[in-house]
């Protein structure tokens, strides 16, 4: 048998999904005690997951619940495999994007303040909120209380699974969509990241849907959002850093941007941290893949890739090869 540890925590009735031949080994917060394993899923709260690392012994693989991984090759090191969780979080977080999408188009926030306010007359505010982002188009008669999605450019940065599942969510609403991603591409159509800067003043929404590597840290800086149509938003659903966040706060406080955001650097974001209070800003508490639906979701992508494990058939959504494993297979 394959011993597997996973976190106490995940309700014992998902686990029916797991194949035959592994071994389930709950850890609980607080472990006191070595515990030797073959392959490890690693709690969802990164802090408990380094807490219970640290005793663990003979892990091989570790599969993620997560599509981001970016803490666990420093923690774990170079000689285990580590696979993520590609696909499991694609609803959510695509459903995520389309709500910030909306949620700035039709100033929600604004209109929660003004029902908070219990004064229907601030309706006006909503006329002063659109000419401030558009100060070119002049008076609008009647004037203008939300914006549409049909028919707006969009440009996507990033086109993995999820950014695949924001496609097929936008496509009723008859945009233009651009897609950019690391390596370019011809069906679809994908542009190099190179092309970013010259891609960035003709779209009207810019989506941020990449994962965090050294080529994609602090890609949106200062230079990027000057290039950025004004009054243009910035839907940031990937991670914190592909955004340089001092040039976040000041081209929303330049009032030339408008900006939706799930993830921030640093995270969790300072309650005294300047971004809470900058105007044209959507914020959300890195809550965009979570909903009831995702541990099940997980689950059943971390037992297709224990199956495959057990029966020794290559790995699918392996983002380290663990040395040993690479020179199994004569790199």
């Amino acid at each position: 048998m394959m011993r597997v540890g996973y976190p106490a925590r995940i309700d014992a009735s998902l686990l029916t999904v797991m194949p035959t031949g592994a071994e389930m080994v709950p850890l609980e917060a607080g472990l006191d005690h070595d515990v030797d394993l073959d392959v490890w899923i690693p709690d969802a709260l990164t802090p408990r997951a380094k807490e219970i690392w640290q005793r663990l012994r003979g892990v091989k693989l570790v599969l993620s619940l997560m599509a981001g991984t970016e803490w666990i090759p420093e923690t774990v090191g170079p000689r285990v495999t580590i696979c993520n969780a590609r696909g499991a979080h694609n609803i959510a977080t695509a459903e995520w994007t389309m709500a910030a999408i909306f949620a700035s188009l039709k100033y929600v926030p604004l209109y929660c303040d003004i029902q908070a306010s219990g004064n229907w007359k601030r309706r006006k505010e909503a006329a002063e909120l659109y000419a401030r982002l558009h100060p070119d188009e002049g008076a609008i008669y009647p004037p203008v209380m939300q914006e549409e999605l049909a028919g707006r450019k969009v440009l996507m940065v990033g086109y993995g699974s999820i950014g695949k599942d924001i496609e097929r969510m936008l496509q009723p609403f008859d945009v233009e969509l651009t897609r950019v991603a690391r390596t370019a591409r011809t069906a679809p159509m994908v542009h190099p990241v190179s092309e970013l800067g010259g891609l960035l003043p003709d779209a009207d929404i810019v989506i941020l849907i990449l994962p965090l590597t050294p080529e994609s840290h602090g890609l949106m800086g200062a230079r990027e959002m000057s290039r950025m149509k004004q009054g243009a938003l910035l839907v940031n659903a990937a991670r914190g850093p592909v955004v340089q966040t001092d040039a976040l706060v000041e081209a929303l406080n330049s009032g030339r941007i408008r900006a939706a955001i799930d993830v921030t650097a640093p995270e969790p974001l300072p309650e005294a941290h300047p971004l809470w209070k900058c105007p044209n800003l959507y914020i959300t508490p890195h809550i965009g893949g979570s909903s009831p639906r995702f541990m099940q979701r997980a689950l059943k992508v971390v037992a297709a890739e224990l199956e495959r494990y057990i029966q020794g058939k290559p790995l699918e959504n392996v983002v380290q090869a663990g040395i040993q494993d690479a020179a199994s297979m004569g790199a």
